[in-house]
């Protein structure tokens, strides 16, 4: 039995998503979480074998979780689920450390198959990401070859979340647990490397890079 669990902010979403899973019987949603954090939190006291992973997640995105799911010892498969079929999420998900992609508006004819694909250790592609430069990236994966990364670090881009849903230093400080200095120092950093200059342009950033939702 797989034991699943499943995170999206809509509860509509997850109960059809639940659903589609434990209509087979080798799976089984043991856990479910309403936004990122509250998925790591899951992994924590549940055992589980595998993450399903909603993109866009208050608090905490999908990418965001599974980057920190990913650093556990002996952590769970990830699989993320998007309604967006775009490049750069698809690449940040595999980069995060999950072992496929699943589109929300083909879930029920892909995402049984996905889900037993990255138990067997496969990287599951949605039909039509199979372009050169995809079989390109992984291939350079399985090399053990470098890859860009990000210009921000993981930390940056909670904070960049953060600012760009509205949230005061004081607020940030608190959700993520360090001083307000500290999240000074992060939003000067980020201008700095990103070379802009207020939240607006902050914003515009986090909703490019899939960190919020326009």
């Amino acid at each position: 039995m797989i034991r699943i669990l499943l995170a999206d902010d809509h509860t509509l979403v997850r109960r059809g998503v639940r659903l589609i899973l434990e209509q087979e019987s080798d799976l089984s949603v043991v856990a479910e979480a309403a936004d990122g954090v509250e998925a790591v939190e899951r992994v924590r006291d549940t055992e589980v074998d595998l993450v399903v992973l909603d993109i866009a997640m208050p608090r905490m995105t999908g990418l965001q979780a599974a980057a920190e799911i990913a650093q556990r010892r002996n952590p769970p498969r990830i699989l993320m689920l998007s309604m967006h079929d775009n490049e750069q999420y698809f690449f940040g998900a595999l980069k995060a450390g999950a072992s496929g992609y699943v589109l929300k508006s083909v879930a029920d004819e892909d995402l049984v198959g996905a889900c037993r694909a990255a138990m067997r250790g496969e990287t599951f592609l949605y039909p039509g990401a199979e372009s050169t430069l995809v079989r390109d990236y992984l291939d350079r994966l399985r090399r053990g070859e470098r890859v860009p990364a990000s210009v921000l670090t993981a930390r940056e881009d909670q904070v960049i979340k953060l600012i760009a849903e509205g949230r005061s230093s004081r607020e940030i400080a608190r959700d993520l647990h360090i001083a307000p200095k500290t999240v000074e120092g992060h939003r000067a950093n980020i201008l700095g490397k990103l070379g802009m200059r207020d939240r607006v342009e902050l914003t515009r950033y986090a909703i490019r890079a899939g960190l919020i939702e326009p």
